[in-house]
């Protein structure tokens, strides 16, 4: 498989102007941020192949059964279109590739990590009329159908499979040995749902300190989002300085200590001390 890489600096910050709006709209629509990750990831994806997975996403849509009924029939239906008939699924393989994260890719393969498997089953769902939504159960993302007193969550990577209350205090047993709490089915906000994919994103580029420029771009995307954790500035700047980028490095690092010292001071003077290190590369 070939190795994927950014696009020109001039279509990245068109991505990312349009990445930017995307998430300050009233309604952010998750296929077209998802999509806007992708064509950041794989320079490849230009507008044609954007709107070519908007198109299948229609069409997939269009193969589900009018109104099926209840929570329960949407999730059979989705596992029986997606799941069984397309071989929508993941494996523990997936957790190894770029392109798991990555929507045009997933809908292509038809392999993913569970969050990717999900939008593809929330974006057919939803145009389809489905109430859906996804749900961020600790380690494993779900999809859910229904409102609460009624709720069906299904597991796209296991290829759509219905999940009873027993199934699901599994999955996040396994995951945090501490039972399922009410909260944890709340359906997840989209931008909350990119703001995790990028995560992955990031981890995959951490266990592969070669593709620091992936780790990069996937920090300054969650940087855009009008809520983020402020310690991404922080490993934006790291990403800076490992990469050669020594001033621009120091210039975040004071910026990242400015917002520490409020609430930590020897953690700032720390960061400072980071920042007179990387102007000092410079001599």
């Amino acid at each position: 498989m070939r190795p994927l890489y950014p696009p020109p600096p001039e279509r990245s910050a068109e991505l990312r102007r349009r990445f930017a709006e995307e998430v300050r709209s009233e309604r952010p629509d998750l296929s077209s941020l998802c999509l806007l990750v992708g064509a950041e990831a794989d320079g490849t994806l230009d507008e044609t192949g954007m709107d070519a997975a908007q198109i299948e996403l229609d069409r997939l849509a269009g193969q589900l059964p009018f109104r099926p009924g209840g929570p329960r029939s949407w999730a059979v239906s989705l596992r029986e279109l997606l799941g069984e008939r397309l071989g929508f699924r993941g494996a523990p393989g997936d957790y190894q590739r770029l392109e798991s994260s990555l929507l045009h890719s997933v809908l292509q393969r038809r392999r993913g990590l569970p969050i990717l498997l999900s939008v593809v089953w929330m974006e057919v769902a939803r145009r389809a009329g489905a109430h859906v939504y996804g749900v961020a159960l600790p380690g494993h993302f779900v999809v859910g159908f229904g409102a609460e007193e009624e709720q069906v969550l299904a597991d796209p990577f296991d290829g759509g499979r219905v999940l009873s209350g027993s199934d699901a205090e599994l999955l996040v047993a396994g995951a945090t040995g501490a039972p399922l709490q009410p909260s944890m089915l709340v359906p997840a906000d989209p931008l909350d749902v990119v703001l995790r994919i990028l995560n992955n994103v990031r981890a995959w580029a951490a266990a592969r300190p070669e593709r620091s420029d992936v780790a990069l771009w996937a920090v300054e995307l969650g940087l855009l989002l009008p809520s983020h954790p402020a310690r991404l500035r922080y490993e934006r700047a790291q990403l800076l300085v490992q990469r050669g980028d020594f001033l621009g490095g120091a210039m975040e690092l004071d910026a990242y200590a400015d917002v520490v010292e409020a609430v930590d001071e020897s953690a700032s003077a720390r960061v400072r001390q980071q920042a007179h290190a990387a102007r000092a590369m410079l001599n």
